[in-house]
């Protein structure tokens, strides 16, 4: 059966510790599955709303069954928080003694992720990433060749190949097969590919009422599982930037918060260029995802801001950066989910200089478009 979806109008939750606000949230009920298991798909999307925050998390759950009935007289909440400890969503052992999600819950909520947004994939064998060199690779291709001295016999193309010993011999009594007659499949590499994921946590992720973080992280959490399932031998790292920049596990992913920072976008390339060079992988990238133009660089100990139009000094320690990817053929794709006049022309430059990708992406969207780019760029050698 599909979704019962509650919509949830006209209602704004603040998030006060953190400053975040929403217009509207839409918690899915399935009808196959038990109160639990509903419950817990919305809790672990709270988690995420409130980066980690287990005590926010179930007071909007509180709320949210108050007014929508979530529960019923036989499952309350207070059965459902029993339930998530005994199941090994939830623990109190900690020196504050206050509820925690285990990595039981992390994986839960990186599979959901990955479901949300990629929920359309089937799950292949691992390594299955092509490039456009042929050769004694690993997965059929389809184009034929020539057969020549050293070609495994399983690539022989019976079919073909007997067409060409009938067109070259004719029909006469003894049939004649020679080693000129012989076509061989081409084989594709399966490409090894190392990532680096940048997450801007500056402040303007939660402004105007608008919560950009969140997908954000679902999109990081849904990648991170995509690559484990299905890309085994990739590699992908994930950093943040703000007034600086840092690398994060994938496990921390749900407590992610923004802070009052600027955007310093140099800083989340250095860190990125310097995690791809100890990366042994012939293709390497890294997708960037911001809202904002560049306005902070770190010049000694101090930091070098202006959030007004497009600083040149900035944009210049950007571009160079940029270039210097080129050059060590690492493309940056970049996805702005804000569209102002100052960002687009940025990004454009940015893009020209690196000879990267861009897209202009609502949040919705977001998903569907990085998912895309990572499995296009499977299809070539960086």
């Amino acid at each position: 059966m599909g979704f019962t979806v509650l919509l949830l109008e006209s209602i704004i939750l603040h998030l006060t510790m953190k400053g975040f606000r929403f217009t509207q949230y839409i918690p899915p009920q399935d009808p196959e599955k038990n109160t639990f298991e509903n419950l817990l798909n919305i809790f672990l999307q709270l988690v995420t709303m409130t980066g980690g925050d287990v005590a926010e998390a179930l007071n909007w759950l509180s709320n949210l069954d108050k007014r929508y009935n979530l529960t019923n007289p036989n499952y309350g909440i207070g059965d459902f928080i029993e339930d998530l400890k005994t199941k090994g969503y939830l623990t109190e052992e900690n020196q504050k003694g206050e509820f925690k999600i285990t990595g039981k819950a992390e994986q839960k909520i990186r599979k959901s992720a990955l479901e949300e947004i990629f929920g359309k994939l089937k799950r292949g064998k691992s390594g299955q990433h092509k490039t456009t060199h042929s050769g004694q690779g690993e997965e059929r291709g389809s184009d034929r060749r020539a057969y020549e001295f050293g070609d495994n016999l399983d690539q022989i193309a019976l079919t073909d190949s007997l067409r060409n010993a009938q067109a070259n011999h004719g029909f006469s009594g003894d049939y004649l097969l020679t080693e000129d007659d012989l076509e061989v499949v081409e084989q594709e590499y399966r490409s090894q590919t190392s990532t680096v994921l940048m997450i801007d946590i500056s402040h303007s992720m939660i402004l105007y009422g608008e919560d950009r973080i969140t997908p954000a992280k679902k999109v990081a959490m849904a990648l991170a599982e995509l690559i484990k399932t299905r890309y085994p031998k990739d590699t992908l790292d994930v950093i943040v930037f703000g007034n600086d920049a840092w690398q994060i596990e994938i496990k921390d992913l749900p407590y992610l918060q923004v802070g009052p920072y600027h955007t310093n976008t140099v800083a989340g390339l250095e860190l990125a260029m310097d995690l791809l060079r100890r990366r042994k992988n012939p293709n390497k990238q890294i997708f960037m995802i911001t809202d904002g133009k560049p306005t902070c660089l770190k010049v000694g100990i101090k930091y070098y801001k202006n959030a007004f139009g497009i600083d040149s000094k900035i944009l210049n320690e950007t571009l160079k950066l940029a270039a210097q990817c080129r050059k060590l053929k690492i493309p940056v794709t970049t996805f702005m989910i804000a569209s102002d006049p100052y960002l687009k022309e940025f990004v454009k430059e940015f893009t020209q200089v690196n000879n990267g990708n861009a897209y202009y992406s609502s949040l919705k969207g977001l998903g569907d478009l990085i998912f895309e780019d990572y499995r296009r760029n499977r299809t070539k050698r960086f």
